[in-house]
């Protein structure tokens, strides 16, 4: 069976290409990542305007497996190619990754994008999907393919972290801003460019041995600047799913859980479209509570949810409210009411205990009108 993980949507509070210099300053390897033990650019060619590049690399990882999978398998090393395809004018990085070692047993592909955020542009977007088959593996197949997932998703809570710590190091240098790339800037002579790098405190040679480098081609000059407060709303009927949103709203949860939310909502809005192209997605603390309740399966989640909106359908739930009419009896003397809500967002209800007579509205207007009272 093949595993699957998708990523909600990462936010850097940084502009794209002050988060592409700190992107290249993981290579070749970085301490934060101990498992990569190595990355060799194998090709790399850049535009004739500078506003394009792509770089390949073979990258060398550690095996982190328990002792007797390492003893089977025979390598303590495996290798991946990586693709980074970069638009320094339309502000995006995509990458992929496929592994080279054991690549007859085992289809490992991995897709991450980075890019400008949609309603702010001096915020950088991340998101990443990735998918492992394992086809035949020593008859350890199921058990690798859960390993291999639950380690994958320990491993990209780091990417967000080595970002970070890297935007904070060209801090320290006094790097706060690159300027974006601009056609008519990119051409210039071999004076101006000189001229340039010395005004920036920076030799010809120097200049020349960070040519190759993101922030460089970017741009050749830096200034400092500070970097936008305030997050613009996100609109929560798409299926965008932000980091930020999940903490605040529905509180912590695991990368392999995030994974599974981001699929569900996809799953529930490709058989809502599909069925009634009119009827409106579940919002994600419902659609979590239905994960939940079934321990975080997707298939049974679905089946779940289904059957409980056809229920709804059925008895005309999503009715009740626009039908129904408080009684009189109610209106006069029942002390009570919803209230707005409270500071963690659920709903109040308001009751004076001591001023009700229970038995006397039970006996006026019945156990099932009370109860629709306080459901609506």
């Amino acid at each position: 069976m093949v595993q699957k993980y998708e990523s909600p949507v990462r936010i850097y509070k940084y502009p794209f290409e002050l988060v592409m210099a700190a992107y290249e300053r993981r290579f070749p390897v970085c301490p934060q990542m101990p498992i990569v033990l190595d990355c060799n650019i194998t090709e790399d060619t850049v535009s004739d305007d500078g506003s394009k590049r792509e770089t390949h690399r073979r990258c060398k990882l550690a095996v982190e497996a328990p002792y007797l999978f390492k003893k089977i398998i025979g390598v303590d090393v495996v290798f991946f190619i990586q693709k980074n395809f970069l638009d320094l004018k339309a502000r995006t990085l995509n990458i992929e990754a496929t592994n080279e070692t054991f690549s007859s047993r085992i289809e490992i592909f991995e897709k991450c994008r980075y890019y400008a955020h949609p309603e702010n542009p001096d915020w950088t977007c991340f998101d990443q999907v990735a998918t492992l088959d394992i086809k035949n593996f020593f008859g350890f197949e199921h058990s690798m393919e859960k390993m291999g997932m639950k380690q994958y998703s320990q491993t990209t809570q780091k990417g967000k972290e080595i970002i970070e710590f890297f935007i904070v190091e060209l801090k320290k240098e006094g790097v706060e801003h690159v300027d974006r790339w601009k056609e008519d800037a990119t051409i210039k002579s071999p004076t101006d460019a000189t001229a340039t790098a010395t005004g920036n405190g920076t030799s010809p040679t120097g200049a020349a041995n960070n040519a190759n480098s993101t922030s460089t081609a970017v741009s050749s000059q830096l200034v400092v600047v500070s970097s936008s407060s305030e997050k613009p709303p996100l609109s929560r009927d798409n299926s965008i799913l932000d980091a930020d949103y999940i903490a605040k709203y529905l509180g912590q949860l695991s990368p392999l859980q995030e994974s599974k939310l981001v699929q569900y909502r996809k799953r529930i809005e490709e058989a809502t479209t599909a069925s009634d192209g009119d009827s409106a997605v579940p919002d994600y603390q419902t659609l979590l509570r239905f994960l939940r309740a079934r321990d975080f399966s997707i298939d049974k989640a679905t089946t779940m949810l289904q059957e409980s909106l056809q229920w709804r359908a059925e008895h005309r739930i999503d009715d009740i409210l626009s039908e129904y009419k408080t009684p009189v009896v109610v209106e006069k003397y029942f002390p009570g009411g919803w209230h707005h809500h409270d500071k963690d967002g659920r709903p109040l209800y308001v009751l004076r205990l001591g001023n009700m007579d229970v038995k006397g509205l039970l006996k006026s207007v019945g156990e099932d009108e009370l109860l629709k009272l306080v459901s609506v």
